[in-house]
């Protein structure tokens, strides 16, 4: 019986999706003639499409003003609303097909530095060992709803209190400083002291790590250092590697630089800080190729 209310529902108040992409595009460009253009119809038929939304709906989703359109209150509330559904649509349906296309695949959110210099050049081993399992990797930075934008998998930076998640604990985090060869030769930089009076790079995100090295490299308590300010790793390890100062970044970011002596660590002193890395999986989801990216990641560290 309940499902046969539902389908009557559907029937009458559900507009089919070409009505939907209609009122959507109409809404964005606010314009019927350029919906129009955008959907390749006729602009009599996107006219159509929005009489029958209306119809359907039982209220009015635009009122003309001169020879423009303007969405009313309703409408816009409305369109703001389905253009995220929409959009989850479409996503939804390109993973179908991948998935179709190439067995299981993984939608990972990751932050972005640490998926360009850590996780990228080790997917092809992943790929190796498990042919049948493709990944698609997006960039986020701050903590998401998995189950609202269909991630499989996030890698998050901070502390284990990700809401309706399950974490799995990859790595704390170890902060080292380093400098091109040449920057420790022109600053004469042999110890950490000799670093109070050498340029310094600062993360805006971490303004005190430099005095939290310093203090745990035996240096003592200093005052504010002054220096270059940055707001990603990419941009202190960039500038490290011009020789533009010192940089204080974690030691995985840099293995690569440092096998091959483009920069250099200074001091063996290794800053662990409060936060750590953890892998994030939707709380309730059984997902075996999600394990197993998250099982071959954890064996990688």
């Amino acid at each position: 019986m309940l499902s046969t209310m539902v389908d009557r529902f559907a029937r009458r108040f559900l507009p089919s999706f070409s009505v939907l992409r209609s009122f959507a595009s109409a809404a964005r460009h606010q314009s019927f003639t350029l919906a129009a253009e955008e959907l390749n119809l006729t602009q009599s038929a996107v006219s159509r499409h929005i009489r029958d939304m209306e119809s359907a709906l039982g209220f009015s989703l635009f009122r003309r003003v001169g020879r423009r359109v303007v969405l009313t209150p309703a409408g816009k509330n409305l369109a703001d609303a389905l253009e995220d559904d929409l959009h989850r649509i479409t996503q939804t349906l390109h993973r179908a097909i991948a998935a179709g296309m190439a067995g299981a695949t993984l939608n990972v959110a990751s932050l972005p530095t640490f998926a360009s210099r850590w996780l990228i050049p080790r997917l092809p081993e992943f790929e190796k060992a498990h042919p049948g399992i493709g990944i698609n990797l997006m960039a986020r930075i701050n903590p998401f709803d998995l189950a609202h934008e269909r991630f499989d998998v996030a890698i998050h930076f901070g502390r284990d209190n990700w809401p309706d998640a399950r974490l799995t604990k990859l790595c704390d985090e170890a902060m080292i400083a380093a400098a091109s060869p040449g920057f420790v030769e022109k600053h004469g930089v042999k110890a950490p002291e000799n670093l109070l009076d050498a340029p310094l790079l600062h993360l805006q995100s971490r303004p005190g790590a430099w005095a939290d090295w310093m203090r745990e490299a035996g240096v003592g308590d200093v005052p504010a250092l002054p220096g270059k300010q940055f707001d990603q790793f990419t941009m202190v390890i960039a500038g490290a590697t011009a020789g533009l100062g010192a940089g204080l970044v974690p030691a995985y970011l840099i293995e690569e630089e440092l096998r091959s002596g483009v920069l250099v660590q200074i001091g063996d002193t290794s800053l662990a800080t409060q936060n750590a890395y953890f892998l994030v999986q939707p709380l309730g989801v059984e997902n075996p190729s999600a394990d197993a990216f998250v099982a071959w990641i954890v064996a990688q560290v």
